[in-house]
């Protein structure tokens, strides 16, 4: 009896000095925004970057970890920084949209993010939310899952980010700045990239990225479309991918041999290395099935087998063309959510608020736009032209600030027209910086239907603030009395991030459960700056935990 005692006293003594680990950390990191002078495509240039990498690090969690991000801002322009896809619940004010959450950092200024990845495990990622500094201001978020919780697969070997981007040898602000001025689209990139790296283009010997692998192996790899303005199609010579999570959230695996992958999308595929050896091509390519002009250049990388001399020859491959819709659409159409047990598609089946947004572009007056012949092209979204505020929504609506916006955005387009076909006589929009308020906790079924004004494109659509369910897509207009009997409410894919099919639809659902200030915009950065944005202004609850967290004192001002 008296042994047992002094076990008992050491063990309470042991474990008040070496507590057993939480469930959760606190992660610090340093974001220093500074000039860095980039070589690529044989030329350089001054490049805003976060700690002088290119693409930028990459942030390492588990689920339920809190981090506290400290940015210093050494540049010239104004800077914030998005978690794109992290949830933010509560904690809108380290959402990071510039004008819509947060001021940003004004030259010298410093703020720290601070937000705790609730429920969240898988990749994410990072990027400037202001101007086009996103195009070089960007990077990976890992959530590990939690300590002893496996993954919903097998386990894999190893595991690698894989950043896609686009390259413009040109400043990118000077690109945007001129194709503002003209009126006119701005000029596409000058290359794709692969984790920073082109392959050789236009006679520049770039070496290209280099993913050395041994046989036998299964990887994980961490896919990230951190592209301006281009959907991306992403191939492995001789190898298939087993896709088992997008937006971080797990998905029923499937196999393929091409990944489609919008902007602001993540993609986990696991990658088994089943040859005994060889060198095997990797691309990164356009899609786009509208007559628009892309960036046609592929970026190429390659796998690189343990063993496997330099000068041996490389497998090749041939990216799908350009405007391989049926590849598109057979990817898109195979992501189902898991909905496991453990892993549930909590899909909205009584809906609180159905809402029908029209997604597409338009023309505006614009005297001083010669090029355009005095017009200007603009995006919208219900024909509402988004017009930024010089102080941000969520510090004007936490604080009752009036005149910043109104809460009259429309539900409905404000014109009944051929959406997806036929010509429209005035292509005009309304600008204005109107939100749509929902109660805490409603559901809402949103409608987002293309249109055919100047041109059918693809969008993809990132809500900040929620994750939600695409219980529908298809082509031409929406039908509310026939397309609603085709809709999954069983398992469909969870995304951050949607696309809206070239002259289609798709059908979003999500609850309202996040109090705050949520921007919801095309996450083609060009479609961005001629206003297709909005945002939700989300009520506090009555619950204790139903309410937005007071600002923190270091939030940047106005």
């Amino acid at each position: 009896m008296k042994s047992h005692m002094v076990w008992f006293l050491f063990l309470v003594s042991f474990l008040s000095v070496f507590p057993a680990p939480s469930e959760s950390m606190v992660r610090h990191y340093k974001f220093n925004v500074v000039m860095k002078n980039i070589t690529r495509l044989c030329s350089s240039k001054p490049t805003v970057t976060v700690n002088g990498r290119y693409p930028g690090p990459t942030i390492y969690a588990r689920e339920d970890d809190t981090l506290l991000i400290k940015v210093v801002n050494h540049v010239k322009y104004n800077v914030s920084i998005h978690w794109h896809g992290v949830r933010q619940v509560r904690t809108g004010w380290a959402d990071g949209p510039a004008y819509i959450t947060q001021c940003p950092l004004q030259p010298g200024q410093v703020y720290t993010y601070n937000y705790t990845l609730t429920g969240q495990r898988g990749t994410l990622w990072w990027h400037a939310h202001i101007l086009w500094l996103r195009a070089t201001v960007h990077g990976a978020i890992v959530i590990l899952p939690k300590r002893g919780v496996p993954y919903p697969f097998p386990k894999p070997d190893h595991e690698k980010v894989i950043v896609l981007a686009e390259w413009w040898k040109s400043d990118t602000e000077n690109v945007i700045n001129e194709a503002l001025k003209s009126g006119l689209a701005s000029n596409v990139s000058d290359a794709h990239m692969i984790n920073g790296h082109s392959g050789p283009v236009n006679n520049c010997p770039s070496q290209g990225y280099k993913l050395s692998v041994t046989n036998g192996k299964t990887y994980l790899l961490r896919l990230v479309n951190a592209a301006l303005n281009e959907e991306l199609f992403f191939k492995v010579a001789g190898h298939l991918f087993t896709v088992v999570e997008v937006d971080a959230v797990y998905v029923k695996p499937f196999k393929t041999d091409t990944i489609l992958i919008a902007p602001g999308q993540t993609t986990n595929v696991l990658l088994t290395t089943s040859k005994s050896a060889g060198k095997y091509l990797v691309t990164a390519s356009p899609f786009m099935d509208s007559p628009i002009a892309v960036d046609n250049v592929t970026a190429t990388a390659t796998v690189h087998y343990s063993g496997t001399l330099s000068s041996s020859p490389t497998t090749l491959t041939l990216p799908p063309p350009q405007n391989a819709t049926t590849i598109a659409n057979n990817f898109t159409n195979s992501l189902r959510s898991l909905n496991s047990k453990k892993y549930p598609a909590l899909v909205p089946t009584t809906i609180d608020h159905h809402l029908f947004f029209t997604v597409g572009l338009g023309l505006n007056p614009c005297p001083t736009c010669k090029a355009g012949n005095g017009s200007r092209v603009v995006a919208s979204i219900n024909n509402v032209t988004f017009t930024m505020p010089k102080t941000a929504l969520l510090p004007a609506h936490y604080f009752n600030i009036s005149g910043v916006f109104t809460t009259d955005f429309p539900k409905n387009p404000p014109h009944v027209f051929n959406y997806s076909g036929g010509s429209v006589t005035n292509m005009a929009t309304e600008t204005g910086t109107r939100l749509y308020k929902l109660p805490y906790n409603a559901t809402v079924q949103l409608v987002l239907q293309d249109t055919g004004v100047i041109a059918p494109e693809n969008h993809p659509i990132h809500l900040h603030g929620f994750n939600f369910f695409e219980v529908g897509r298809g082509l031409g207009n929406f039908n509310a009395k026939k397309d609603p009997s085709n809709f999954n409410l069983v398992d469909p894919v969870e995304r951050n991030t949607i696309g809206v099919p070239s002259g289609g639809w798709v059908v979003i659902r999500f609850r309202a459960d996040n109090p705050g200030v949520w921007f919801m915009h095309c996450h083609l950065e060009v479609h961005t700056t001629w206003g297709l944005k909005m945002a939700f202004l989300v009520e506090n609850g009555k619950g204790p935990n139903q309410s937005i967290l007071p600002p923190p004192k270091d939030l940047p001002k106005c």
